[in-house]
Order: structure tokens, then C-alpha cells, then sequence
């Protein structure tokens, strides 16, 4: 390993894009591939004003990109999802500064799967070694406090725990294909009364004279990535000081057309109006769907259920996708067949009082979370098949 040169980098343009997607195309995840990244960078969304300071970790074998660590310096905890703002609050207490602290996850997207990107063939264990030797040296003549990997890769996260980190156990709620052939085949999944509940749902969108109808591809050009980001816009602002709106006009434009064959956006349409009143965002790779965004120019009774969970879920069975992420937070998830499902983020402290504190912590609220998770799955809308199927996704 002495072989390879380790290069930091302050911004994604640095590596060509073939290099970088080289490693992170053969990933489930999406969002670590250059474009994605690199979008994020160049549209103004994530710099240093936004309090993401882009801080890449490169290894070379010659002019060859054999691995990368995308990272960024923050100065808040906000667009991360993972609510570490108290162990910030303990920091200052005690004197010592929890900001900034070195984060890897790709920005404002709480998605499982961020890991050190790898070429074929590499030993993940020695490689994540000599980055993390890297990493911690960068940490420690910085005086940064932590670093924090948010969201991981299940397949990495042994190899980080290997190097000492904390995992911080955490849940989001997905939706899994149980070989469902069309949409009513995934209602049977659901005791009777929440049956009639999503029926009763989908029947007043349309009702309302709305037609939920799915983007791709060359359907995105124009004036719909624009919309969406105004739909985004109004959605964050509603929510204030809360609403992580960090992306631009900018980013959104620009996912067209070189994203596009990542995109879904699911349209809801008025009978005789050329624009939709609603619009939610999605991205899709292989048999994966993540839900990001939505937003309306109108309250409509459950267009949001049908726009965010129940027309996604029916485009994912017709595509056969068979992971379906709908986006973080939200306990009313769970009525409409989303299963409480873990995720890890790990952290390292460089400060020992920190560390002394917070990650005996971390290990009681992880037997908290587990209680949670399973608490959640026993109380899902589901026949006795499909709840011992989602106690069981629960539990992995």
C-alpha cells in the first residue's frame, strides 16, 4: 500500500468523471456517482456559505484513481438527518469545539450507502486503513473534532468498525417488493380497515380530477425540473429555519440531460391544465427508488400519500423494483407498508472527554432505537405473513 499517493481534493472537478464513476458506478447507491456530486458542487447547493466544505480524500496508483472518500468540513449539523446537535450542545459545555466536523455522506440525501469507493480487486480492509490513517492525521492537525460516516454501506461497515468507530444505530421506513405483480397484489398485504383506508385515499386524488402520471427521460426536458424545484422551494419554506432548503434553480436544471436516466419525476395533472399541481422527485438505479422531494400549488387531500408512496410504489412494481426508500422521517410511513428498517452512521472523537461521554451514550440509545424499531414493526397494518416479513426486516 506505501505505493499509492493520497490527494486531497476541494472540489469534484478535480477527477474526471470516467475515473471517479469507475468506482462508484458498480454501487446499489446512486448518489455517490460524479454526477450526482459533482452537480451538487458546481449548482451552488453545497460550498462553504452552505456550511458543506467539500474536503474529497483521493488515493492513486500512478495516474490511476484506485479510491475515493467524498467528505466535507461542516459548521452545523443541518441537511444530515442524523441529530447529533446535542452532543454539540454537551462540546460547548465542556469548552471544546464540536465545529467543524469532518462528515462523509453525500449532502442532504439521508439514502443508505456512503463507503470509501473502491477499484476492483483492492483489499477493502487495508485500503480503509490507509485512509483512515490519512484521515485521521487531517483530523488531528486541523483540530477537528469527529469524524462522522452517516448512512452506510452495510457491506463497509464492518471494515470501518475494524478501525474503532461507534456505530449509532438509526431507522428509516422502506418499502420492500415481497413479488407483489401489480398494486392490488401489495394491497392484500393490509388488514382490511387500511385496505379501505389507501383505497379511500387514491379515490379522492382522483376525485380531485388528478391524474398521477410518471416522468423520464426525455419527458424531464423543459420547464419540469424547474417546476420541481419550485415545488421543492415552497415545501422547505414552509417548514422555516427547518427546511433544509439548500438546493438551487441550478441543480435541478442540471440534472438534465446528464441525469436523466436517473430521474423520476411523478406528475399529478388537472384535466385540461398543461402544468402539473404537484409534482414529487424521485431517483432510481437498478431496483433501487428513492424518494427526495415533492411539493404542491394546492392543498389536495392525500395527494401527497398517492404522489409520494402509492403511485411510486406501483411505477416500482411495474419496473420491478424491490427497494423503495420514500425519504427520512415520518411515523405515518408505517400505515402504508413501510416497515421500520436500521441504518448505521459510525463516529470517532479526537477530543478524549468527548469521547469519553458521548460513546457510552451512543450504546444506550442504540438498545432504545432496537426497542423502537420493533415496537414500530408490531404495530403495522399488515396480515400475520407480511408483519412476521417486516419483523423480519427489521431485525437484519
Amino acid at each position: 500500500m506505501s505505493n499509492y499517493q493520497l490527494q486531497w481534493l476541494d472540489r469534484l472537478q478535480q477527477v474526471p468523471q470516467l475515473a471517479w464513476d469507475a468506482l462508484a458506478l458498480p454501487l446499489k447507491t446512486p448518489f455517490l456517482e460524479w454526477e450526482w456530486l459533482n452537480n451538487l458542487e458546481t449548482s451552488g447547493s453545497v460550498r462553504a456559505e452552505t456550511g458543506w466544505l467539500p474536503r474529497h480524500l483521493t488515493v492513486w496508483d500512478g495516474t490511476t484513481l484506485v479510491a475515493a472518500a467524498p467528505l466535507y468540513l461542516k459548521g452545523h449539523s443541518y441537511g444530515e438527518f442524523v441529530f447529533d446537535q446535542q452532543w454539540a450542545d454537551v462540546s460547548q459545555r465542556l469548552g471544546i469545539r464540536y465545529y467543524p466536523k469532518l462528515v462523509g455522506m453525500t449532502p442532504i440525501t439521508p439514502a443508505e450507502g456512503y463507503r470509501f469507493l473502491m477499484a476492483e480487486g483492492i483489499d477493502q480492509l487495508e485500503m480503509t486503513s490507509l485512509m483512515m490513517g490519512e484521515i485521521d492525521k487531517f483530523c488531528i492537525a486541523n483540530s477537528i473534532s469527529g469524524c462522522h460516516f452517516l448512512y452506510v454501506d452495510p457491506t463497509w461497515q464492518g471494515a470501518i468498525e475494524q478501525q474503532g468507530f461507534t456505530p449509532w444505530l438509526h431507522h428509516n421506513y422502506i418499502w420492500q417488493n415481497d413479488s407483489h405483480q401489480d398494486f392490488d397484489c401489495y394491497l392484500k398485504n393490509f388488514n382490511a380497515n387500511q385496505r379501505r383506508n389507501i383505497k379511500r385515499e387514491r379515490k379522492a386524488v382522483a376525485e380531485a380530477g388528478l391524474m398521477l402520471k410518471p416522468l423520464t427521460g426525455e419527458e424531464l426536458g423543459g420547464k419540469m425540473l424547474p417546476l420541481m424545484y419550485e415545488f421543492y422551494a415552497d415545501t422547505c419554506d414552509k417548514f422555516g429555519y427547518w427546511g433544509s432548503k439548500y438546493l438551487t434553480p441550478e441543480f435541478f436544471a442540471s440534472l438534465y440531460p446528464n441525469y436523466q436516466h436517473r430521474v423520476m419525476l411523478m406528475a399529478a395533472f388537472q384535466e385540461g391544465i398543461e402544468d402539473p399541481v404537484g409534482m414529487s422527485f424521485c431517483i432510481y438505479k437498478d431496483e433501487r427508488l428513492y424518494g427526495r422531494y415533492w411539493g404542491s400549488k394546492q392543498e389536495i387531500d392525500c395527494l401527497h400519500f398517492d404522489a409520494c408512496y402509492y403511485s411510486p410504489i406501483e411505477w416500482s412494481i411495474g419496473k420491478g423494483i424491490q427497494l423503495f426508500d420514500p425519504g427520512a422521517g415520518g411515523r405515518h410511513k408505517k400505515r402504508r407498508g413501510f416497515p421500520a428498517t436500521p441504518n448505521y452512521s459510525m463516529h470517532r472523537f479526537y477530543n478524549p472527554r468527548l469521547a469519553q461521554i458521548i460513546l457510552p451514550y451512543i450504546r444506550e440509545v442504540n438498545k432504545m432505537e432496537r426497542q423502537e424499531i420493533e415496537a414500530i414493526n408490531q404495530d403495522l397494518p399488515f396480515t400475520p405473513k407480511e408483519i412476521e416479513f417486516a419483523e423480519f426486516i427489521g431485525s437484519v
